[in-house]
């Protein structure tokens, strides 16, 4: 039996820009995508701590160190600059493999998305 669990989190980000011209996705730094074990094109949800919205989307590499966190296209009506936002992916593995996993979260600097030592 597979099942979907927990793989990376990137816990209270505040989202720098909202691009509604752009074809879709999230922009992470790339930096921040490092320490969270998430890689480019990897599916996201993305969960808005101000407003309670939810999305399913993709992730774009952002430039090493921009700190930013934009949401792209449609995606861009569910938050404003400003908003908190939590960025997770899952896994599917098999069950056994799952009881024993242990996903990579962290825990940013809301105010300043930099990773906190």
């Amino acid at each position: 039996m597979l099942v979907h669990v927990l793989k990376s989190k990137i816990h209270r980000v505040k989202i720098t820009e909202a691009n509604l011209n752009y074809i879709g996705s999230i922009t992470i730094d790339e930096d921040l995508m490092d320490a969270a074990n998430m890689i480019e094109g990897e599916k996201v949800q993305v969960v808005n701590v101000n407003n309670g919205e939810r999305l399913e989307t993709y992730i774009i590499k952002g430039k090493r160190g921009s700190k930013v966190i934009c949401l792209n296209g449609p995606a861009a009506r569910k938050a404003a600059v400003g908003d908190v936002v939590i960025i997770v992916s899952y896994a599917l593995m098999e069950f056994e493999e799952a009881k024993k996993f242990k996903p990579t979260i962290i825990f940013p600097d809301t105010e300043t998305n930099t990773i906190r030592s």
